[in-house]
C-alpha cells in the first residue's frame, strides 16, 4: 500500500511540474472519452479459453439444479459454446464507452485493484450486459478474477465469476410470475486440478 501511495504522490508531483504554465482549461467531454480505456475483458476470456484448449485436458463441469448436482467432462470442442453468452458483446472501449463508465479502487479485503464498470445512463433494450468487474493483483499486475452480469431477458439474469487459470461459475437467476428472484441453475467448470 505504501508503494501505491508513493507512486501516486510521485505521479501527481511530476504531472504538476509538467503542467506548470499551461492553461487550466478542462478538456471537452470528447477528449475525456477518447482517453478512457476499458480493460479488454472479451479478449482476456478468449485467451483463457485458448489456454484451456492448449492443455489438452477436458474441464470438469458440475451442474446444480434444485439442489441436485450432476457432473460431466466438458469436451474441448464445447468450450466456445459453453462460454458464448459471455463473449458477446465485445467488451472494450470502442464498443461500450458510450454506455458504461469505469471506476477503480484498491480493495484491501481482496488484495486486488478493482475496476468496476456500471451503466453511465439508461441502456438500450438491446444491451444485455449490465455490469462487470475486473480484479487485478497489485503485486503481479495479473488478472485474478472477472465478474460479469448479463440479463438476456426481463425474467433471467446470468452471472459469470471467472477465476483466472482455475475455474469459473455461471449462475442463472430467474424471476417468477410473482416477481420473486430464485436461483436457477449453477454451473461450475474446473480446469486446474
Amino acid at each position: 500500500m505504501k508503494i501505491i501511495i508513493s507512486f501516486l504522490a510521485c505521479s501527481l508531483f511530476l504531472y504538476s511540474c509538467s503542467n506548470a504554465g499551461k492553461s487550466s482549461e478542462k478538456p471537452s467531454g470528447k477528449d475525456t472519452v477518447a482517453q478512457q480505456k476499458f480493460f479488454p475483458v472479451t479478449e482476456y476470456l478468449k485467451g483463457e479459453i485458448f489456454n484451456i484448449k492448449n492443455t489438452g485436458i477436458n474441464p470438469l463441469k458440475y451442474t446444480v439444479v434444485n439442489g441436485v448436482t450432476d457432473s460431466a467432462w466438458l469436451k474441448l470442442e464445447q468450450l466456445d459454446s459453453a462460454f458464448s453468452e459471455f463473449l458477446h458483446p465485445q467488451i472494450d472501449s470502442v464498443n461500450l464507452i458510450a454506455y458504461f463508465t469505469e471506476s477503480n479502487f484498491m480493495d484491501q479485503s481482496l488484495n486486488a485493484v478493482t475496476f468496476t464498470y456500471d451503466p453511465s445512463g439508461n441502456l438500450p433494450d438491446s444491451m444485455k450486459l449490465k455490469h462487470w468487474d475486473v480484479y487485478i493483483d497489485p503485486k503481479t499486475g495479473k488478472v485474478k478474477r472477472v465478474y460479469l452480469v448479463k440479463q438476456p431477458d426481463k425474467n433471467k439474469t446470468l452471472q459469470l465469476t471467472w477465476i483466472s487459470g482455475q475455474s469459473c461459475k455461471i449462475t442463472t437467476i430467474t424471476i417468477d410470475e410473482r416477481g420473486e428472484m430464485k436461483a436457477g441453475k449453477e454451473e461450475k467448470i474446473i480446469w486446474d486440478f
